[in-house]
This record gives structure tokens, sequence and C-alpha cells, in this order.
């Protein structure tokens, strides 16, 4: 009889635990203290008023603002993907939206005809909203562990903003999405949940 190698058991518990967080750029906090858990398979919203920090706690994520205090707990080998407010785009860009795919390590077809016609146009042909939606899918379909999407429904029409629920409600095992929105409705119709954001006050 051949013996056969049992698949290693996927680890149980969040992905990531944000236990009193106070964050901020520079040498004053901007937001917290905040605490949240982010679990596998969850599609969680950031809300708050215009200016309360949103971006600035994605940004304590990937560690690109100063954490004050508190902790952030990440699973053990934890892969994540973040897409900023404007995804970065060049005023000459040669490559398509195939090539960004690609270099996304995207294996999925966009599941949307929209989506498809543009795979083969430079990314500097397009507009902004189609640059988005493309940038948008290529993040998800990233196959990182945890999604971060800052206003990920900017300069879209409603066509599109359709579309991005549509991506965010496709089965995903168990990859999470972290995403902000200044549109309450949206992220009430795609979230699980909707955690607060407040600005710090000292």
């Amino acid at each position: 009889m051949t013996a056969l190698a049992s698949r290693p058991k996927a680890p149980e518990g969040p992905l990531l635990r944000v236990e009193g967080l106070v964050a901020g750029h520079g040498a004053s906090p901007a937001i917290g203290p905040l605490s949240f858990t982010i679990e596998p398979g969850e599609v969680i919203g950031l809300w708050g008023a215009n200016g309360a920090g949103k971006s600035t706690l994605l940004d304590a994520l990937v560690g690109t603002a100063h954490r004050f205090a508190g902790t952030l707990v990440r699973r053990p080998g934890l892969t994540l993907a973040y897409q900023e407010q404007q995804p970065a785009r060049l005023p000459l860009m040669p490559m398509t939206g195939l090539d960004l795919l690609r270099a996304a390590g995207v294996l999925d077809p966009p599941p949307s005809l929209r989506l498809r016609a543009w795979l083969g146009q430079r990314l500097d042909t397009l507009s902004g909203g189609e640059f988005q939606l493309l940038h948008v899918w290529a993040t998800l379909g990233s196959g990182m562990d945890l999604i971060l999407l800052d206003e990920p429904t900017n300069n879209l029409d409603p066509g599109a903003e359709t579309l991005v629920g549509e991506f965010l409600a496709k089965p995903r095992g168990g990859q999470a999405v972290l995403l902000v929105s200044h549109e309450r409705d949206f992220l009430d119709r795609v979230c699980h949940r909707v955690v607060e954001v407040l600005a710090w006050k000292g």
C-alpha cells in the first residue's frame, strides 16, 4: 500500500486582527483607537466622514502610515493586495489590459464582456473609469488573501459600479476584501458588515 501525503490543513482564525489601533501620517495621530477583525471570505466596508482617516487606516495596514498605539496581528503567511484611490498610470503606458491582468497573476478572464473588450487595448488609451474598473478586477483576481480597495467606484458610471458589486459578490473562497467608499448605500449592498472609522481626538 502506498502512503499518500495528507494535505496541509488551512490555518484557522481571522486573517487580520486590529486592536486599539491609533495611526496617522507625520507627528500626530489621525485615527483611532479602532478594533476589528477580518475573517476569511468577508467583504467589510470602511465608513466615516470625509477626513476621518479611512485611507490612513489602509495605509497603516500596509505599513505606510505610522502606528502610534495598538496591535496588528496578521495570520502567518498572509498575502495582501492594495489598490489606492488613484491607481498609478503613466501618460505613456504601452502595456495592454491583458498585460495588466497577467502582471497581477490573474488567471480567470473578466466575467463582463465590457471588460473583455479592453484586454487588447493599451492602458493609456482607456478612460479613467475604464482603467479603474479593469484595475479593480486585476486586484481582486490577484489571488491574494486580503484585498484592500480604496474608493473602488471612483470615476465609474452606474453600470460600472454595478459590475464592481458583482465582482465582490463572486465566490472567492477564503479571500477577504476591506474596502473604503463614500457611498454608504453601496457599502450596505455589497458588504457583510461595515466598520465606522473615527478621527482621533487627543
